[in-house]
């Protein structure tokens, strides 16, 4: 999770030295400890408990494998590791990360335990167990040569980059065979963040999800640090487009993958909206429904920074919610961090949106689309409240279920309180009782 000051831009102008001086501080925070404990355990499992009657043998461990795909440059760690940074990379990389639950020999009951306890003294820390490169694509841009009006890359390029796409589809189809879902989880992470941030927080996620389906790790060159990071990052956010388009594109392209969920966090909306809107124009422009197209049945922007006036011209004017099974916007308006970055940014941000902030033209555009639901998580009551989806177990709850189930707002399996049109309400008590089952 980013860190941030408990100061809220909407409540505080930060005027003067001391008000800048704490927002200099804040920007500069790491993003996590080095070793966060799992996340907490979700309110529908705290009734019945942690539920492991799915999961492979081979996968009841404290080990959890996630794919991971980056264009962070590759650097030697103070152990002459391999280790990724805040630089770019022209190229694309993957390999696998194990993140290992509590310290060697935690054996699988007590995971099961503290997977179904609201103890926090239970509750195992992350670490990284091992990080391996598995291949790497071609640099981009990918030259090419123009014959007879038409763009062909060099022989070479094509080549290679065949043979790295064979080598990362046959990585992820062993992963699939695997899993009785044949489904993709993709977590993008936002500012601030490093590989091993976002590693962690798709660990918990796949683990509660009952280790199904293959999780990915998009790591983008977040993490710069320093008082200009956050606009540094934002730019990195930019330069990572064209790589998410060609995994995302790469994978829905798999024969073997049913499903694509998509969870973006934070900037991380950024990166991956744009991403996506681009891809969207490529399919339609090719004659294709991009909803079959792309494969992706939830999309989930999580505390999403972005302008709301940005959203509407690029995104609701490109009629951007019909080319996805559901988009699901989780807000809350005691988010600090957005706080801070709709100060820096002068626009209302997503992800602190009510109702109310809409004008009745906006509501009757979402109402007609249909598949896009917003959820006010209330009872954020963290210090920073930007990472309440994984953190809240509440919100968490709900997160699994969407994409267990692919149940609506309001049906039995996600009772949600309405508000009114596409918006709702999600309590603390969620889904903790019988009655939410």
């Amino acid at each position: 999770m980013q860190a941030f000051s408990s100061l809220s831009a909407q409540s505080h102008p930060f005027t003067g030295p001391r008000h800048w001086l704490s927002l200099a501080i804040v920007l500069t925070l790491g993003a996590c400890s080095s070793s966060p404990p799992l996340m907490p355990t979700p309110n529908i499992y705290l009734e019945n408990g942690y539920v492991d009657s799915a999961i492979p043998a081979k996968l009841r461990s404290q080990h959890l494998n996630l794919i991971y795909v980056t264009d962070r440059a590759p650097e030697a760690s103070e152990k002459d590791n391999l280790a990724y940074g805040s630089k770019r990379s022209a190229s694309l990389a993957w390999g696998n990360i194990v993140v290992q639950l509590g310290y060697a020999g935690l054996d699988w009951p007590k995971i099961v335990q503290s997977s179904s306890s609201d103890s926090k003294k239970e509750r195992p820390r992350y670490f990284v167990n091992s990080l391996s490169e598995r291949g790497r694509f071609p640099a981009s841009p990918y030259p090419f040569e123009i014959s007879d009006d038409t763009i062909v890359l060099k022989a070479s390029v094509a080549k290679s980059l065949i043979e790295s796409k064979n080598r990362f589809s046959s990585d992820v189809n062993d992963r699939l065979s695997q899993s009785a879902r044949k489904d993709v989880i993709m977590f993008v992470h936002g500012f601030n963040n490093s590989l091993e941030d976002a590693s962690f927080t798709l660990a918990g996620i796949w683990h509660f999800l009952q280790r199904q389906g293959v999780p990915i790790v998009y790591s983008w060159p977040a993490a710069h640090g320093g008082l200009t990071g956050y606009f540094t990052d934002r730019e990195s956010g930019e330069y990572t487009v064209f790589h998410l388009k060609e995994t995302i594109r790469l994978l829905s392209a798999m024969p073997g993958i049913q499903n694509i969920h998509i969870i973006a966090h934070s900037r991380g909306t950024d990166v991956t909206t744009s991403a996506l809107r681009e891809l969207i124009i490529e399919s339609r422009a090719a004659g294709k429904n991009p909803g079959t197209a792309l494969k992706i049945a939830n999309l989930v922007l999580a505390a999403p920074d972005l302008d709301f006036g940005v959203i509407r011209q690029r995104l609701m004017a490109e009629q951007f919610g019909p080319a996805f099974g559901q988009i699901t916007i989780y807000t809350s308006e005691k988010d600090k961090a957005l706080g801070i970055s709709q100060f820096l940014m002068s626009g209302l941000r997503f992800g602190r949106l009510k109702s109310t902030d809409i004008a009745h033209d906006d509501r009757d555009i979402f109402k007609r689309v249909g598949n896009v639901s917003f959820i006010n998580v209330k009872g954020n009551s963290s210090f920073i409240g930007h990472g309440y989806f994984h953190q809240n177990p509440a919100a968490s709850s709900d997160l699994l279920r969407l994409m267990q189930t692919q149940a609506r707002p309001g049906s039995a399996l996600r009772p949600l309180k309405h508000v009114e049109n596409n918006f709702w309400e999600l309590a603390p008590e969620y889904l903790s009782h019988p009655a939410g089952k």
